[in-house]
C-alpha cells in the first residue's frame, strides 16, 4: 500500500521516520549529521512527482539520468567526512543539490561543482581540505584531485566490478590513497568510468 505524503506535517514524520529507521539503524548516530538531516527536507531536492518518495530508502531518479542518493549513502557520507568550519570544502554534486544543503553550515567555505566540471581537462591547483562526491566512481581524474590540498580528506562512492562501496581518502606527497569501506547502493556518476582499453 501506498501512503500519500502531501503536508509538511506528514514531510516531518516522514523525516523523522528516516532518522529512527534508516540512519539510527545504520550506525549512523551523530548528533550533528543527525540535526542536518533532521533539518534540511528532502522533498525540496526531488521533482513535484518523486516528493511522496523523498524518503524512502533508495535512491531517487530525478530525471536525466540523475539521482538522489539514499539517506544512508548522504549521512555516512557526512560522519565519514567529519567536517570542521576550517574546511575549505569541494562538492561534486551528483544532481540534486542536496549534499551541499548538509554540509554548506558545517565548514569554512564551499564550492559546489558538477560532475561535468569534475572531468574537464585542468592543470588548476587547489587548496581545498575535502572533497566529497556524491556518487559511486570507477576513477577519480587528475583534474579532480589537483584540486585538493596535500592532506586533504575525501569521501566519495567507490565502483568495483559492479560493486558500489563508500570510501575515504587522504591526499599525501601529491597521490591521493582511497580505502573502501561499507558495501552500499550509491549512484553511478558514469562520468566517471574508466576508458575501456583493447587488448589483443
Amino acid at each position: 500500500m501506498t501512503v500519500a505524503i502531501s503536508t509538511a506535517t506528514d514531510f516531518a514524520a516522514a523525516r523523522k521516520a528516516m532518522i529512527d529507521s534508516q540512519l539510527r539503524t545504520s550506525g549512523v548516530n551523530e548528533p550533528w549529521v543527525i540535526a542536518r538531516m533532521a533539518a534540511v527536507p528532502r522533498e525540496d531536492f526531488v521533482p513535484e512527482s518523486a516528493r511522496a518518495a523523498a524518503y524512502i530508502d533508495r535512491a531517487v531518479s530525478l530525471g536525466d539520468g540523475k539521482m538522489l542518493a539514499a539517506p544512508e549513502v548522504q549521512g555516512r557520507m557526512l560522519a565519514e567526512a567529519a567536517p570542521t568550519l576550517d574546511d575549505k570544502a569541494l562538492v561534486v554534486d551528483g544532481g540534486s543539490g542536496y549534499l551541499p544543503a548538509l554540509l554548506e553550515p558545517l565548514v569554512g567555505s564551499m564550492t559546489v561543482i558538477t560532475p561535468e566540471d569534475a572531468v574537464a581537462a585542468s592543470r588548476k591547483r587547489g587548496d581545498f581540505t575535502l572533497l566529497l562526491v556524491d556518487g559511486a566512481v570507477e576513477e577519480l581524474p587528475d583534474s579532480l584531485t589537483n584540486r585538493l590540498a596535500d592532506e586533504g580528506r575525501l569521501v566519495t562512492g567507490l565502483v568495483r566490478r559492479g560493486v558500489t562501496r563508500l570510501a575515504v581518502g587522504r591526499k599525501t606527497a601529491g597521490a591521493v590513497a582511497l580505502w573502501p569501506l561499507a558495501e552500499i547502493g550509491i549512484p553511478r556518476l558514469t562520468q566517471f568510468d574508466k576508458a575501456e582499453s583493447w587488448s589483443f
